[in-house]
């Protein structure tokens, strides 16, 4: 009997490659993998194997041509591995494709980032069929808007972006986005996030393929659980991952 896995893809900006590190008031660690949870897929570095996911996920995986990210420390990803494995009984392949600083203008069709992580997952695909296991679902966990709150971009400038975007991985097997929802900006400058925060509430709203599966990064700031403007300490990338994990995990079990 072939093994059943489900495979996401890790897309987004900094958030999602995962910035954390610890403090003397936030000692936190990236948690351990629960046996069997997780497993990282390295469609760059070495696409012929399965490798227990480890933090930081996806430090390998940099590709001159399209996403190369090389300042991750801690992500959200094995917390996310855990919740959802302990929900549904089945291990997540996570394929990492996510590029700091990258706004959603860089992910549209034809872009060099979103044909790398077309890409990434065809080499999953390939992989893990001839391989003998058995594909249940193919989603990706998307984060990302910071650098479009940024730039000003209107809400509905976000959505027809993310709905070009979509529709591409939707195209290539995609069945669901759960999305992680953006937080608030923590320096000086004018920078006001609420509006690609509240597009990506609509988006979910209007659409029965994206699932909001995380707000909790809004609630960081006044928790103190911001490193700096737009990252956070590793406390905060567990908590998202455990709750995005579940609530993907609780969806599908209610879908069903």
């Amino acid at each position: 009997m072939r093994k059943q896995i489900d495979l996401f893809m890790f897309m987004g900006q900094s958030n999602m490659a995962g910035r954390g590190i610890s403090s003397q008031e936030w000692p936190e660690t990236p948690p351990v993998l629960m046996p069997g949870a997780g497993y990282e897929f390295r469609a760059i570095s070495d696409p012929t194997r399965l490798y227990p996911i480890v933090e930081p996920f996806g430090r390998r995986e940099n590709n001159p041509q399209g996403i190369s990210e090389n300042l991750k420390t801690g992500s959200l990803a094995t917390a996310f591995c855990n919740a959802y494995y302990e929900t549904t009984g089945i291990a997540v392949v996570g394929v990492s494709a996510s590029k700091g600083g990258s706004s959603i203008a860089q992910w549209q069709p034809g872009s060099a980032f979103l044909m790398d992580a077309v890409g990434r997952l065809k080499r999953a695909e390939k992989y893990l069929c001839s391989s003998g296991y058995l594909i249940r679902h193919r989603f990706m966990l998307w984060c990302q808007g910071e650098t479009d709150g940024d730039l000003g971009m209107t809400g509905i400038e976000y959505k027809t972006s993310f709905d070009c975007m979509f529709k591409e991985m939707k195209r290539y097997g995609i069945e669901i986005c759960f999305m992680i929802q953006i937080g608030h900006y923590n320096g000086t400058g004018p920078q006001d996030y609420s509006e690609i925060m509240q597009a990506q509430e609509q988006i979910a709203a209007e659409n029965k393929d994206v699932v909001m599966v995380s707000r909790s990064f809004a609630q960081m700031k006044e928790r103190g659980l911001m490193k700096d403007e737009f990252h956070y300490f590793q406390a905060a990338y567990n908590i998202v991952g455990a709750e995005a994990g579940k609530n993907a995990g609780g969806y599908l079990k209610e879908s069903v």
